[in-house]
């Protein structure tokens, strides 16, 4: 402490600055790095601990939000015997600081509602303002997306590699879409072209086999029976039917099939992959007649 106050009083000399302010800063600064070489070195002793990828996340958070509390005490504690005519001060700009930190403060608020309300949680898949993607990250102020589907780049609902920063205020001001907020699973439809003198039965027949025999979804229709049962008292939704089902509709010469299933989102293309190699396998082998234009 000595030292700390020759080296106050010394730049006191030099700034003009009172040496009590000057050295009440200095153990500030010195107590912010202290918090913070103790949060990283808390955080890699963890991750030697524990290999998941999500738990070192949701530790590395939590220590985050921790040091910034144990900052605020510390701070509050060594400028105790000023704070109030810090207050005074502050009450005369707080008026300028809210006017021109406005976005700020509304993101800030914003990030308390998404806390709170849980709109979407981190790994959730969302669309908000014509962005769709993965939830990767939720800050005070913002939020990140790994983006999906871009039609000019990447199709099939896959990453683009991209990833969108945005600001909490997006919450109040577009409406949300939360993939897998009630449920894990989406309706996924694949439209199949027949010849109108096609045996539609037949044909229907070797689709569902190849729809139930796909490892992916055959499991799927009694997970979202057992999801939509929990998620029964918070939203009114309801299915009459979760299995695969194909509807039929004649369009212009020739009859269009629509398989239509639940499938997880993250995994909609590789599905619809496999589903399409199965159709073509029974097509060539004369199974089922895809229509020819």
């Amino acid at each position: 402490m000595e030292n700390i106050d020759k080296l106050a009083q010394s730049l006191s000399n030099i700034t003009t600055i009172p040496a009590e302010y000057i050295r009440l800063t200095i153990l500030t600064l010195m107590a912010i790095i202290i918090v913070k070489i103790l949060k990283e070195i808390m955080v890699r002793i963890y991750m030697k601990m524990y290999t998941s990828s999500r738990q070192r996340y949701m530790y590395n958070k939590k220590m985050g939000v921790f040091s910034i509390i144990l900052d605020g005490i510390l701070i509050i504690l060594i400028w105790e015997s000023h704070i109030e005519g810090m207050i005074t001060l502050i009450s005369f700009v707080s008026a300028a600081i809210t006017i021109a930190l406005r976005e700020l403060i509304f993101n800030f608020f914003s990030g308390i509602y998404i806390k709170m309300a849980k709109p979407f949680e981190l790994e959730d898949r969302i669309e908000i303002n014509n962005l769709k993607g993965d939830v990767v990250n939720i800050n005070a102020l913002s939020f990140e997306i790994l983006e999906i589907g871009n039609e000019d780049r990447v199709n099939g609902e896959q990453s683009t590699g991209r990833i969108a920063h945005i600001p909490n205020s997006h919450v109040f001001q577009y409406p949300i879409k939360n993939y897998i907020k009630a449920f894990k699973y989406i309706w996924a439809e694949i439209v199949v072209k027949v010849d109108l003198k096609a045996d539609l039965e037949k044909t229907k027949q070797v689709l569902y086999d190849i729809v139930m025999r796909n490892d992916v979804l055959e499991q799927i229709p009694d997970k979202m029976e057992d999801q939509i049962d929990d998620a029964s008292l918070d939203y009114r939704i309801y299915y009459n039917n979760l299995k695969p089902i194909i509807y039929t509709s004649v369009v212009d010469n020739h009859v269009e099939l629509y398989i239509r299933y639940l499938v997880h989102p993250k995994k909609a293309r590789g599905t619809e992959d496999s589903i399409w190699r199965n159709i073509l396998e029974a097509n060539k082998n004369g199974e089922i007649q895809l229509y020819d234009e």
